[in-house]
């Protein structure tokens, strides 16, 4: 059950990003373009995002999931090393080419090169993610 409930919710997902413009990559780029041809209607994507979701948040109080589980611990408010190199890499990646993850696995469903690169650089940027943590971690840890 929890699976068909995970296929469901990740179809809508994909199907919310195709339908609001995320998964096409001028558009994220004309979003990004402030000093150019800026189009700022995915500001109304992010706002579509980030309202349902400070809601969802604010009723997961005292409650578990109700397929089991338990909700995720809300992230740390502290500002750190990693918070920062994080966000670089990530906005980066998405200036670069126009697509962050989720779009970008959406991409795959029909086609195109670019989001299947993208996707497996994606892939291997996580699978060397934690040794490059590590790596920084020691190299703070001696100075």
């Amino acid at each position: 059950m929890r699976n068909l409930f995970a296929l469901i919710s990740g179809g809508l997902f994909g199907t919310g990003l195709f339908i609001s413009g995320m998964t096409d990559t001028r558009k994220v780029q004309g979003w990004l373009d402030v000093f150019g041809e800026w189009d700022p209607t995915l500001a109304f994507v992010m706002g579509g995002a980030i309202i349902p979701m400070f809601i969802a948040w604010s009723l997961t109080n005292n409650r578990t999931p109700a397929l089991g589980g338990m909700f995720p611990p809300k992230p740390d408010p502290v500002i750190g090393r990693n918070l920062i190199i994080g966000s670089t890499l990530f906005g980066l990646g998405w200036g670069l080419v126009g697509l962050c993850p989720g779009p970008a696995i959406a991409s795959l469903s029909f086609g195109g090169l670019q989001g299947a690169t993208f996707v497996l650089a994606m892939g291997v940027g996580m699978y060397i993610s934690p040794m490059v943590k590590a790596r920084l971690d020691a190299a703070a840890a001696a100075v």
